[in-house]
């Protein structure tokens, strides 16, 4: 089941592929649409045999050839493109805990919203690419209640979705409800248990089980209770958990809103959901902030690094 923007290009020709894009970047100047064109529209396995197919071909690589002839954030999102999914997911949480300073932002996006599944893919490549564990690296740079929130979600040990037991969802929402409404203070090892561990299926009752004891959303008394990192992280899982499409349209629809966009999330969210759930990502888009997301990479990008978004984003929901 996917529903990405970007499939499988047919038909598909890898040499001819790998001798229009050399074509495009050799001498002078650079031919800057045939490369956004021809990489926008195939997916990761075929681009993986273009460069594989330029390397035979011309003995060069191609990712250092882009690197060379492109520019700016248009070379990032075209370089990205080129990275197969897991090493992408891998590369963005290294350069997160990188040097100075940790980004958060990344970490919480990447690791509440892919499945057990893709974190376990995850920490084998991070080990493969980067002789470290992945695990290791982000509890050396982060503390408190939010390290251990990412480390549960590290585990990739969530519950598999099977038959809900009512009994227990009826226990665990009264649990969350003593834990912070209830409680002076808040006793976050309860939220972290609960919505680190438990099933989909299961959180979804959960949370309109919480909202008939407490009157609450459960996002609202994460907000209440918790604040910073914690904060974030909690209420990403949970609207990952109520719907990993809207959380990416939110998501989207933030790093263009107001002054200044942030084209890292813009880039890594286009480039991590185009063959995945794009299309569902677009609707929600559009049934949540009233406009398309296609309009709004038109409004607020420009150049070749726009039209490539706009390739990827795969039409107008108007």
């Amino acid at each position: 089941y996917m529903r990405g923007t970007v499939t499988a290009f047919s038909p598909f020709d890898a040499r001819a592929d790998a001798e229009a894009l050399r074509k495009a970047m050799k001498g002078m100047g650079t031919d800057e649409e045939t490369v956004l064109k021809i990489l926008t529209s195939r997916n990761n396995a075929q681009r993986q045999e273009i460069a594989s197919a330029f390397k035979t071909l011309f003995g060069r690589d191609l990712v250092e050839d882009l690197k060379k002839e492109l520019t700016g954030k248009f070379e990032t999102l075209m370089v990205s493109l080129m990275r197969p999914a897991y090493i992408f997911d891998a590369h963005a949480l290294k350069h997160a805990i990188k040097g100075a300073g940790t980004n958060e932002k990344v970490l919480t996006e990447i690791l509440a919203s892919r499945t057990p599944a893709e974190v376990q893919k995850i920490k084998q490549v991070y080990l493969q690419e980067y002789e470290a564990n992945l695990e290791d690296k982000i509890t050396g740079e982060t503390s408190g209640h939010f390290q251990r929130m990412l480390v549960v979600l590290l585990q990739a040990k969530r519950d598999p979705d099977a038959g809900v037991d009512e009994s227990l969802v009826e226990q665990d929402a009264q649990v969350l409800f003593r834990a912070g409404e209830l409680k002076w203070g808040t006793d976050e090892e309860k939220f972290i248990t609960i919505l680190g561990t438990r099933s989909v299926s299961h959180l979804r009752r959960v949370f309109d089980k919480y909202m008939t004891i407490s009157g609450f959303q459960i996002e609202e008394t994460i907000d209440r209770e918790t604040s910073g990192d914690l904060e974030k992280l909690l209420l990403a899982v949970v609207k990952c958990i109520r719907s990993v499409p809207a959380y990416f349209a939110e998501t989207l629809y933030y790093s263009m809103k107001g002054a200044g966009t942030d084209d890292d999330t813009l880039i890594r969210v286009m480039v991590s959901r185009s063959e995945i759930d794009l299309l569902d990502i677009r609707r929600e888009f559009r049934k949540n902030f009233a406009k398309s997301l296609y309009q709004m990479i038109q409004k607020d990008t420009s150049g070749d690094y726009r039209k490539a978004l706009l390739l990827l984003c795969g039409g107008d929901d108007e």
